[in-house]
């Protein structure tokens, strides 16, 4: 089976080869897509092996794995993984997430973070009001619903790459287009290192631009708008 993981990176130059190192340990190919980094993450990333994909201009997460998502569309593939290139996942996780895939119990996996191992004021807060506003509104029982650590089969993926959303909504909108097209879906238990924290004004930013498009979306939804 051809598993590729898709890793978005920004001057990650001093953790891209970590990561794709990792990635190829557990089978999976790495495509890395540099989106317009100013340090060596480029460089590092080709030395490792990995497919690198370079945007010329900055686009941010959402862009980068609209690209490589394209990649990908060209070629034979079973299963792919996305996963962030600061290490705050583990990639030799990756096949957890696989798991449900490959038994055909889901078409979409995601991780589930540990919360209480989660800093409270600037990422547990957020990710609790996201979380609890995406299932009342929608009607499910996410366990996590901002986690960046996902997979899914190539069927998921040709649909979900027709509507992503950029910023920290992206992650939503994956797991709109997931019920908006009625796909099976799992969760599993990954593990999360935090390196850096939001600046304050910054995650009141964050939380409520997520709050508003869960809100949005989720209205739509009990509507019945698509």
């Amino acid at each position: 089976m051809e598993v590729y993981g898709l890793v978005p990176a920004y001057n990650e130059g001093r953790n891209i080869a970590e990561v794709v190192r990792r990635l190829r340990k557990t089978g999976i190919r790495p495509v890395v897509i540099d989106d317009a980094s100013k340090d060596d993450t480029y460089a590092q990333a080709k030395r490792t092996g990995a497919i690198v994909l370079r945007h010329s201009r900055n686009g941010g997460k959402a862009e980068a794995i609209k690209t490589g998502l394209k990649f990908l569309s060209k070629r034979k593939f079973d299963y792919v993984v996305f996963i962030d290139a600061d290490l705050q996942y583990l990639p030799e996780e990756a096949p957890r997430l696989l798991g449900p895939l490959k038994s055909g119990q889901a078409d979409f996996v995601a991780g589930y973070r540990d919360f209480s191992k989660v800093p409270f004021m600037r990422h547990r807060l957020g990710n609790f009001v996201w979380k609890t506003s995406f299932n009342a509104l929608f009607g499910t029982r996410f366990k996590d619903t901002n986690c960046g650590f996902v997979a899914m089969n190539k069927r998921a993926a040709a649909i979900i790459s027709k509507k992503l959303y950029g910023g920290y909504i992206l992650e939503n909108s994956m797991f709109i287009q997931v019920l908006k097209n009625r796909l099976r879906s799992d969760q599993v238990k990954v593990t999360v290192k935090y390196h850096r924290s939001s600046a304050v004004k910054r995650g009141i930013r964050v939380v409520a631009g997520v709050s508003f498009h869960i809100f949005k979306e989720g209205v739509k939804h009990r509507l019945g708008i698509n």
